[in-house]
């Protein structure tokens, strides 16, 4: 992949992130100088992947759904592969499957968890769905015996997460994390600057951990939580420079805390940060 001089250097430089006592506390400067010169053909040109994804799963459908809602689902769905054989022959995930929420649910899954390419169908009283993966944040899981584990929920959740939209309606967001899967291109970076919030948590667990913080000047997400963060699904825990561990160089934050301001708060590999347009 040609390299714009200067762009990794000056990102780097650009992001500190440290430590102190018990809860995070993370200084941030951006420069976005490397960019100035270049032409939007060259952007486009360096882009291999843009994780640009749409979103419009609704929160009750994450919440109040038959393949998560249930502890023994749930476990099932996580301790098998992410295929249609195992969906099927597995009666809890097969039965939960007969929701639409649930598969409307599991669509997000397979697309933050496998990769593009990757399909798959399940036939539920007669008719056919199909999905398919996309991001490719957990692509084990795909695979024969396949199962999700810890790094798994965490990446797939926060993944999830941000892709909640508080109308249900189809919107597009540059998703950005500590993950390979994540690069951000150029082209990326140039049109989605605007940084809304973090996500993460474990939507497999019971109750489900459902955590956001807020990017540094931000007050809202409407775009997740509608009107105000007070009635929000999530738990918004509030400046991600308190609760976040690391600022990438991409501007995303890394294992962020679901207790922020206290000491012994559980911090979450998989936190992913969205940005806008």
């Amino acid at each position: 992949m040609r390299k714009i001089p200067g762009f990794t250097l000056s990102i780097a430089m650009g992001a500190l992130a440290f430590q102190t006592g018990c809860v995070a506390s993370v200084e941030e400067q951006e420069d976005f100088s490397a960019f100035e010169d270049v032409g939007e053909e060259e952007v486009v040109g360096e882009a291999e992947q843009e994780v640009v994804v749409v979103n419009a799963l609704t929160s009750n459908a994450l919440t109040s759904n038959a393949l998560t809602s249930n502890a023994l689902t749930s476990n099932a769905l996580t301790s098998n592969a992410l295929t249609s054989n195992a969906l099927t022959s597995n009666s809890l995930t097969k039965a939960a499957l007969k929701d639409a929420k649930a598969r409307l649910l599991l669509q997000y899954i397979t697309s933050c968890a496998l990769e593009k390419g990757k399909h798959f169908d399940v036939k539920v009283d007669g008719q056919t769905y199909g999905f398919d993966g996309e991001l490719g944040l957990a692509p084990k899981w795909g695979k024969a015996n396949g199962k999700c584990d810890g790094e798994c929920r965490s990446w797939v959740s926060g993944c999830v997460i941000s892709r909640v939209d508080y109308l249900g309606q189809p919107l597009q967001i540059s998703i950005r994390g500590k993950h390979p899967a994540l690069s951000t291109s150029l082209f990326e970076w140039l049109t989605y600057r605007d940084r809304e919030a973090t996500y993460y948590g474990d939507i497999f667990a019971k109750p489900q951990q459902l955590f956001a913080c807020l990017s540094p000047g931000k007050t809202q997400i409407p775009r997740v939580c509608g009107p105000s963060v007070n009635n929000c699904f999530l738990n918004v825990v509030g400046n991600c420079n308190q609760a976040c561990n690391w600022l990438n160089p991409d501007g995303s934050y890394s294992k962020c805390e679901d207790n922020t301001g206290y000491c012994g708060g559980n911090r979450y590999e998989g936190s992913v940060t969205v940005f806008r347009e």
